[in-house]
């Protein structure tokens, strides 16, 4: 049986819930926002208390939103950060797997696409897809298999924000070690840059493919 305690905790939960379900997009940008400024670093223990056992039930419902919403930047800096705090979280390995699973590297690397999208966007998105290369090599895989280097590459040559630049370098840097059977496509994606009428992007990409 559960302790008062609990019951109040998973009751507290489940009104927590039923208020993002039925809430607008001015109510879900606050929630977000108190979501971010209240849990940013938490391990996946500190998360799972806050929010009783139950953290995926959120984390469900943020991806279930960005997939609906991207392409309009419905809060979607917002989103990627508050899906960043789960992916960022020490021990919280099984809130990458749930990202997966609906698909996410897709849709983060068709966010790098997006001619409309913010720059800022972008570059939680690539945050988020550095998050899941640091998971390991299948890891780094899942995201060329989603041709995830030519869009990155793509991204890199047009981007006119030089932090998101540094930011994609640092990621193709990652995909190009540690990763043999896609390694050649990296380094295929970056000699693709090199054409390009950005002369900070040729000079991130020549970086990366010496140090590959």
């Amino acid at each position: 049986m559960t302790s008062v305690r609990e019951q109040e905790a998973i009751r507290k939960l489940m009104v927590f819930l039923r208020e993002w379900d039925s809430a607008h997009k001015v109510a879900r940008s606050c929630i977000l926002d108190n979501f971010i400024k209240s849990n940013d670093g938490k391990t996946e223990p500190e998360l799972e208390l806050e929010f009783s056992q139950g953290a995926s039930l959120f984390l469900a419902r943020l991806t279930v939103w960005l997939r609906m919403t991207y392409v309009y930047s419905t809060c979607l800096n917002k989103l990627l950060k508050s899906i960043g705090i789960f992916l960022s979280a020490a021990s919280g390995h099984r809130y990458l797997l749930e990202f997966l699973e609906i698909g996410g590297v897709v849709i983060l690397l068709e966010i790098l696409g997006l001619n409309h999208l913010k720059q800022e966007d972008k570059r939680e998105s690539v945050k988020l897809l550095q998050l899941v290369a640091d998971a390991g090599r299948k890891y780094k895989e899942l995201i060329c298999e989603s041709y995830g280097v030519q869009s990155l590459a793509a991204f890199l040559a047009a981007s006119d924000s030089a932090e998101a630049q540094e930011d994609v370098q640092v990621l193709l840097d990652s995909l190009g070690h540690g990763n043999p059977k896609y390694q050649n496509q990296v380094y295929k994606g970056l000699v693709a840059v090199l054409p390009c009428a950005s002369p900070r992007a040729q000079q991130l990409a020549l970086q990366t493919l010496r140090s590959m």
